[in-house]
């Protein structure tokens, strides 16, 4: 699985799911990014990755620099720039269940119903106690979507 996450409101802006390791399901995730996303991004735009063989091969440095976007990477065993993709994996292990799950249709559609969970309903803590798509909704428009209760007295 490849997922480029938003470093803000942590919402999953592109994944992929391959039955293999070769590189064009990261070069799709890519694609589909600049294809959904592509008139917000900028130059200032980064892809932060860990230095695994897809994201120092050739094809996808020449993507990236095509695209006018940004490659970042930090140094081997500095996993401090990756650890929100980290975090989303392991909040995706703890919650979904794939076991029985016996084709890679099957895998794929218990993870595509997880990611739009993820994005539009699972709250957290860092994000004002609102969903990804939610907090972005209120970093641009400045309205709290939640009712917040008054309290005694009030």
């Amino acid at each position: 699985m490849c997922t480029i996450i938003d470093g803000c409101t942590k919402e999953l802006l592109s994944w992929t799911l391959s039955e293999s390791l070769e590189i064009d399901f990261v070069l799709e995730a890519v694609n589909r990014l600049i294809a959904d996303h592509g008139i917000s991004m900028t130059f200032e735009t980064l892809i932060n990755s860990d230095q695994g063989a897809h994201y120092t091969s050739i094809k996808f440095i020449k993507l990236i620099k095509d695209s006018h976007l940004r490659q970042s990477m930090s140094r081997r065993a500095n996993c401090w720039d990756n650890a929100p993709q980290e975090s989303f994996y392991g909040h995706m292990k703890d919650e979904i269940d794939i076991s029985d799950c016996k084709t890679f249709d099957e895998i794929y559609q218990v993870i595509s119903d997880w990611t739009d969970y993820y994005n539009n309903e699972r709250y957290q803590w860092d994000l004002a106690k609102l969903s990804p798509k939610e907090y972005y909704e209120y970093r641009t428009t400045g309205e709290y979507p939640l009712t917040i209760p008054k309290s005694k007295g009030e």
